[in-house]
């Protein structure tokens, strides 16, 4: 018999590279960056079908959590989980699968997901997710890996090992190792020995297995679930777990599980994937026009200008200029080489700092 299946959405995250247009009230999942639909809502999109909406877990902050409401209204309240604060992927992850058992009424499968990375081609991600879970049913992780289209130093890489089965079409592989953000020369040579793949941060697993694995590696957090699963679906519900949470170490999947667990495997995908992490990957994702321009938001008088993105709310002219981004809002305007967008997330630093916190 198969275990019911739900889907994780993380959506927690602010998305500071994203700055000054994602904020602390307007983190980076509800923007429309690629269209009429936030990156939160097409993340929903892609997941019905086959999934129904009390099968969507939305695991976020409580100052976060009336603006996903608004844009999902089709998922139920309760099945959005609410934080107390930021620990980190893996804890979230922890307790969003003790949420789907309370749901479940025992174990489930659960796809752990995020709300703000893009996928153009949704069909073949569907089919993957689908192919997932039949190998995580017999009881290992399985991820997502990406098939790099550039030495790429900003994601995690993931290195296959022997091929472990074939499922409806697609191929999974033993994983021999977890490879965080490498230097260039490491970067250039795990792009191209087809071998690797960028790590997609999706991982689908049995909710028994999440157990396992937190009991082993991570037991003061199994420890603090393990005391509010008592209270989950109740009126204590939010108490207990404010209660516990700030004592729940800090960490994420990939360190503080997957890079010790057994049995983990990879399918490698080819989904026309960005994590949209940076204006740099925006200004890649969006169609340009025949100079490379992109115009997210208002009107762009250009004039010898090539590979720039504009967000403006007025006129924004450029004379001569390449590879920039400009992003302009009501109280704050970037100006910033395109291959130095990683940088931005230094500003927000910056301004945290000093205590600017309005504009943040």
């Amino acid at each position: 018999m198969s275990l019911p299946l739900f889907a994780l959405i993380m959506a927690g995250g602010s998305g500071t590279r994203l700055w000054p247009l994602s904020r602390r009230t307007r983190p980076k999942q509800l923007l429309h960056l690629l269209g009429k639909r936030s990156l939160y809502q097409l993340a929903i999109d892609r997941l019905m079908p086959p999934l129904l909406p009390d099968q969507i877990l939305v695991i976020t902050a409580r100052d976060m959590v009336d603006g996903l409401k608004e844009q999902s209204p089709k998922i139920p309240d309760s099945n959005f989980i609410l934080e107390p604060e930021g620990r980190g992927t893996a804890p979230a992850i922890g307790l969003g699968a003790l949420c789907a058992e309370q749901i479940a009424g025992g174990e489930a499968m659960i796809a752990c997901l995020t709300a703000d990375h893009f996928i153009s081609d949704v069909e073949r991600f569907r089919l993957a997710i689908q192919a997932a879970v039949r190998v995580a049913s017999e009881g290992a992780i399985v991820t997502l890996g990406i098939e790099p289209t550039y030495a790429a130093t900003g994601y995690g890489y993931i290195q296959r090992g022997a091929l472990n089965s074939e499922v409806d079409g697609f191929s999974a592989y033993r994983v021999r190792r977890f490879k965080e953000k490498p230097g260039e020369e490491a970067a250039v040579t795990m792009a191209n020995d087809g071998k690797h793949y960028w790590n997609s941060g999706m991982f689908v697993w049995r909710t028994g297995r999440v157990r396992a694995e937190f009991e082993q590696q991570l037991p003061q957090t199994a420890q603090a679930l393990q005391r509010l699963r008592p209270d989950l679906g109740t009126s204590k519900q939010a108490d207990t777990l404010a209660r516990i949470w700030s004592n729940v170490p800090k960490g994420t999947i990939d360190y503080s599980i997957m890079e010790g667990a057994q049995d983990v495997q990879v399918i490698p995908v080819d989904i026309g994937w960005s994590d949209v992490g940076s204006w740099a990957s925006v200004l890649q994702v969006l169609p340009a026009d025949s100079d490379g321009n992109v115009v997210l938001l208002g009107e762009h008088h250009a004039v010898e200008t090539v590979r720039t993105l504009v967000h403006t709310e007025r006129l924004v002219a450029t004379i001569g200029i390449r590879d920039m981004i400009v992003v302009d809002t009501p109280d704050v305007l970037l100006l910033c080489a395109a291959d130095r967008a990683e940088e931005v997330r230094a500003v927000v630093k910056g301004l945290q700092e000093q205590g600017r916190t309005s504009l943040l």
